[in-house]
């Protein structure tokens, strides 16, 4: 997974892929210390999308929205919502993404309305209205 998520940061969405297929029968374990439930998954979302295989990445984000009990109190589960928002859009579903989005803000409802990744999803989602 930590190569995986080199090679998207380095915007090589396909070798991402390539690593993350080798992790394909461990991906529904739950990691001890309970940190990122189903990262495999996350990751290979975010690598479907960057590779612009937007219906791919949405399925990806939505196994684990349909995983809740492995995702527990995991950051994956409500991210999920944000990459589920942005892998529709990309793929011109907006009222899905919009939709998305909203579940995303939901589960965020309290947090701090300056952490980053919330601060781009909102600028993200005014982009699609």
């Amino acid at each position: 997974m930590i190569h995986a998520q080199i090679k998207l940061n380095r915007h090589d969405p396909t070798r991402a892929l390539e690593m993350l297929g080798r992790a394909q029968s461990y991906e529904m374990g739950i990691p001890t210390p309970h940190i990122a439930a189903l990262a495999v998954l996350y990751l290979r979302g975010y690598a479907y999308l960057g590779a612009g295989q937007n219906k791919e990445a949405a399925r990806e984000f939505q196994r684990i929205l349909e995983r809740p009990g492995i995702v527990l109190n995991s950051a994956t589960g409500p991210l999920a919502h944000l990459g589920l928002g942005r892998a529709l859009a990309a793929g011109g579903e907006t009222a899905n993404a919009l939709a998305a989005y909203e579940d995303f803000f939901a589960l965020w409802k309290d947090a701090d309305p300056d952490i980053p990744i919330l601060k781009q999803a909102k600028a993200e989602y005014e982009k699609l209205q």
